[in-house]
């Protein structure tokens, strides 16, 4: 069974077309498709289908939707239910996209390694997949979230494709498909580069220096921008005729002026274990399977100590520069793309007045730089997939780490990397890193107390660590007994800038009203752990209600999930640093709709 999304979207079994019933349920399918074999959420599928305004009845539609779905592709395709989505595993079926990423990838590593001949058939095979623009005959929303990005994987693989052609000495072949190319994208400077290149190497010295010209008129016109450094060395190597016309094939260099980006911030010296995580993150920045991971995890788990230690530790792999942004999303903050990207274009040696106003126009001049070199990409506490898909490289060679307290479903590819609390060596480990290893020797015991009361979190433990540092005359044992007080607990975990409670307080003020509701009632529950069904009982609503409440909260990674209850229903826990806050907010007509639901006693 073929799968086809580049182009109009459709399944093929044994040669002939699987009939499918219309738009909306193709667009199911790509979007199950295209999630990268995780789950996608009802609520995202509903976005896909009918936009910000669904009809009432959209559960039910999307039910139809995959039961058809499954009806049409037969057993060999499993569509199943996970949480509140759904996912597919197409089994021996083949997709057009994954076989397109695989042949690009193998065109890259033998164009790399000076197998042009190789390389040039692999990113032929490549683009021979493509039937038109991608995902043709699904709604406008899923082409408006999809579309771009893929046009953009595709444009990358072309650029390869025709400079290795020009490797290969293929001039005069690449000049009508490369005028073509440029009038279809006129503001793509790397085609024009090539066209330049190809009429030079057929004798046309005077076409290639008026296709520059004419591109300076549109630049201008369009952007009010001059050339880049890249079209203006390739105007000079062909109007001083420097270019070697015999010796083998050749292209006019490129030229990638000398600002060369380093904007990480300093790494954490005491950083401590993770290892199994840095091993998965170093997969993605060493590796060929993926160009991007997001790294997940509650506030204050150590995402952003993570990725920063795992880029520091690698930067020497991307020698063309380090990029980095803050983007605050879970502080009620959250920056544009737009701005991001004008911060990125600045460090690439863009001069203001260079830098276009629109987002677009933004989005193909960052990508236009990163075009063909190694760059590391590192995007800091992402709020959701469309504050980060603009800043996504259109280059397979760069890699890309974000960090995020919610799960990004619609970065496909992206690896994931779930960030938990620290295991109680690693979290003394930790502490004994902040306040020194004598210390902790001196008392163990104390020690496992401390990282226990802070809920072995890795901001919980180095905030006690700096308080202790601040304090050498306290002892741990006493520091201990100060933490044990809940009421006081989230005071004594604030030093200065570093402070859990306001960490929490950013998730909990992104929650809607309702499961901010939930969470304090929940919060007061003398129990460990919980039944799903519990949410609905706090807040007085359909259990339904309430179980679409609970997947919030575990989304905003202020539940956790700790198993079943025997049946299909989840339990859940709180973590002690989250259960602490949420009892803070907790309020006197909270506890008596607590109470007064009986939960108390029947919960567990």
């Amino acid at each position: 069974m073929e799968f086809r999304v580049l182009g109009p979207v459709g399944v093929w079994n044994r040669g002939a077309e699987v009939p499918l019933d219309g738009a909306k349920q193709r667009t199911v399918l790509a979007a199950l498709l295209l999630s990268g074999g995780r789950a996608l959420p009802d609520s995202r599928l509903c976005e896909l289908l009918w936009g910000e305004h669904p009809p009432a009845t959209y559960p039910a539609q999307i039910y139809n939707y995959v039961s058809r779905l499954r009806k049409y592709l037969g057993p060999d395709v499993d569509i199943r239910r996970q949480w509140s989505g759904y996912m597919i595993h197409p089994g021996d079926g083949r997709l057009d996209l994954a076989e397109f990423e695989r042949l690009a990838t193998l065109g890259r590593e033998a164009q790399e390694n000076h197998r042009y001949e190789e390389a040039a058939d692999a990113f032929h095979a490549a683009l021979a997949l493509w039937r038109g623009p991608a995902l043709m005959n699904v709604t406008e929303f899923l082409a408006r979230a999809e579309t771009h990005r893929l046009a953009e994987m595709r444009m990358a693989v072309l650029e390869r494709r025709v400079e290795t052609d020009l490797l290969l000495g293929r001039y005069a072949q690449l000049v009508p498909e490369l005028t073509r190319l440029v009038g279809e994208y006129p503001l793509h400077e790397k085609l024009r580069c090539q066209l330049m290149t190809a009429l030079f190497r057929t004798e046309r010295q005077a076409d290639a220096l008026a296709v520059y010209h004419e591109g300076r008129r549109v630049l201008a016109e369009e952007l009010g921008v001059e050339p880049g450094p890249t079209l203006a060395a390739t105007f000079r190597a062909i109007l001083t005729a420097e270019p070697a016309r015999t010796g083998g094939p050749s292209v006019v260099a490129s030229s990638w002026h000398a600002v060369r980006p380093a904007m990480l911030p300093p790494a954490i010296g005491d950083f401590t274990g993770r290892a199994a995580e840095l091993s998965a993150l170093a997969e993605v920045l060493t590796g060929d399977h993926a160009c991007a991971a997001q790294v997940t995890g509650m506030a204050g788990i150590g995402k952003t100590a993570l990725a920063l230690f795992a880029a520091h530790r690698d930067r020497d792999r991307f020698p063309d520069g380090q990029l980095y942004a803050d983007l605050g999303g879970n502080r009620g903050n959250a920056v544009e793309p737009q701005e991001v990207l004008g911060w990125f274009l600045r460090s690439l040696g863009n001069a203001e007045p260079s830098i276009p106003r629109g987002l677009d126009e933004r989005v193909r001049l960052y990508r236009s730089h990163l075009a063909g070199r190694r760059m590391l990409v590192v995007l800091d506490d992402a709020a959701d997939d469309a504050q980060v898909r603009p800043l996504l490289p259109g280059e397979a060679g760069c890699r890309v780490l974000v960090t995020s307290r919610v799960s990004l479903s619609d970065l496909p590819g992206a690896a994931v990397v779930e960030v938990g609390t620290l295991g109680t060596a690693e979290a003394v480990d930790l502490l004994a890193a902040v306040v020194g290893k004598r210390r902790v020797a001196n008392e163990p015991a104390a020690a496992r107390r401390i990282v226990r009361l802070c809920g072995w979190l890795s901001l919980g433990i180095r905030v006690a660590g700096s308080r202790l540092v601040a304090r050498p005359h306290w002892s741990l044992a006493y520091f201990a007994e100060r933490l044990a007080d809940e009421q006081y607990r989230l005071d004594e975990l604030r030093l200065g800038t570093l402070d859990v409670r306001a960490r929490l307080d950013g998730s909990y003020l992104a929650l809607a009203s309702q499961s901010q509701l939930a969470l304090r009632r929940l919060a007061l529950l003398e129990v460990p752990h919980f039944a799903s069904w519990a949410t609905a009982a706090v807040l007085g609503v359909p259990r339904r209600t309430g179980d679409e409440v609970t997947e919030n909260l575990v989304d905003a990674r202020m539940l956790e999930v700790t198993g079943t209850d025997g049946g299909r229903r989840q339990r859940h826990r709180f973590h002690d640093l989250v259960r602490v806050f949420a009892r803070e907010k907790a309020d006197h007509v909270d506890r008596m709709a607590v109470a007064a639901s009986r939960v108390l006693t029947t919960a567990n």
